[in-house]
């Protein structure tokens, strides 16, 4: 970051998940006292140029996403662009030293992603990849439940998150999209996050409504919109995400950790977790949680990246596990077509909790709900 004591943002992509989402999460940022302003928005659209001006009318407004790399005026780019070009646009930021938070998935190709980890590790600035699941006091508070031991060794995991599927931007249905990237992304961050790095991945994933209509055109579907990802752990503990366009409602858990001692799993979605419930087999009966954070939006990267920036403290979500699941989700498209199990080469640290609001995640008096 430069000597200024704000943080200067620059806001590349000014479509839905920016102009409600992350709008909204930097109001919020600023109403925590968090020292922050937008100085600059972009966008390639006339609609896109229009929400700019509306939401942050101090702000320059330019059409090329390199105005805002090469400017004085920014410290962190918050890229929100569709998913094929977030690679680019965030390694560009890398290499102007700036910091970066790019949407998930982090790049459209496994070669893009390498390159990105790369630049990470050389550039001042810190790259922060969606999703940041790692941040929610549900997901905290489970984490802690696991490590601890409480549902004892860890044996098997499911996730699951789908919809019917956008009706905007055919960005979502070509390639470097899919479901995968955008919905299942955050299934695979929360069950690495919970059980660490992947071995190997197989995976049932294809394309099962092959046209839509998109932006009021009759559009082809050229990626994958349903899929079971299964993935292997090591040490026979096995997951497996269930996500797709194809789902029209679902009342199911998100997240369901299967342990050798119990079973301990996310109420609401991992992206906005409504509580958890845990089995210990030493009690006999099942422990309903609460939300520890209930307004906790998934845009929260933004504040704990800005908070990283101001304190110098290291960010929690890392590039290395971003890589890690853009690899697994990439690998599962590989299976997918070719039917045959792929091994994930890449690793990441474990994750550590935000230690600042650790504590939060520590749940007092758990309703009793006999089994």
């Amino acid at each position: 970051m430069s000597n200024h004591s704000i943080v200067r943002i620059g806001i590349i992509g000014c479509g839905s998940v920016m102009r409600g989402p992350y709008t909204n999460q930097i109001r919020r940022i600023q109403n925590l006292g968090l020292p922050v302003e937008v100085t600059m928005t972009c966008d390639v659209t006339p609609e896109g140029a229009k929400t700019a001006q509306r939401l942050w009318p101090q702000a320059e407004f330019v059409p090329d996403y390199r105005a805002v790399v090469e400017s004085s005026e920014v410290d962190l780019m918050l890229v929100t662009t569709a998913m094929q070009v977030h690679g680019q646009i965030a390694k560009a930021g890398l290499l102007a030293g700036k910091h970066v938070l790019v949407e998930k998935p982090m790049a459209p190709t496994l070669a893009d992603g390498k390159e990105l980890l790369e630049i990470a590790k050389k550039s001042k600035g810190i790259l922060h990849p969606a999703p940041h699941v790692v941040l929610s006091g549900t997901f905290k508070a489970m984490k802690r439940h696991i490590d601890a031991g409480d549902i004892g060794q860890p044996y098997l995991a499911r996730a699951f998150y789908g919809w019917s599927g956008p009706t905007w931007g055919k960005w979502f249905y070509k390639p470097g999209g899919g479901a995968m990237f955008d919905l299942g992304v955050y299934n695979v961050a929360t069950l690495t996050a919970l059980l660490g790095p992947a071995k190997r991945v197989t995976a049932l994933a294809g394309t099962a409504i092959k046209e839509r209509v998109v932006d009021g055109e009759m559009t082809k579907v050229e990626v994958v919109d349903n899929a079971h990802i299964n993935m292997d752990f090591g040490n026979g503990v096995y997951g497996v995400v269930t996500t797709g366009f194809t789902i029209q409602k679902y009342r199911t858990p998100a997240v369901e950790i299967y342990g050798s001692e119990g079973t301990i799993q996310m109420l609401g979605d991992d992206w906005h977790p409504q509580g958890y419930e845990l089995y210990r087999n030493s009690t006999g009966f099942w422990e309903l949680h609460p939300d520890p954070d209930p307004n906790w939006p998934w845009t929260d990267g933004l504040r704990h990246l800005v908070q990283s920036i101001m304190s110098g403290t290291k960010d929690v979500v890392t590039p290395e596990h971003g890589y890690h699941v853009l690899e697994i989700m990439l690998a599962a498209e590989t299976a997918g077509r070719t039917g045959m199990t792929q091994t994930i080469e890449s690793t990441f640290p474990p994750v550590q909790l935000e230690a600042s609001v650790v504590a939060k995640a520590t749940i007092h008096d758990p309703t009793r709900t006999e089994d």
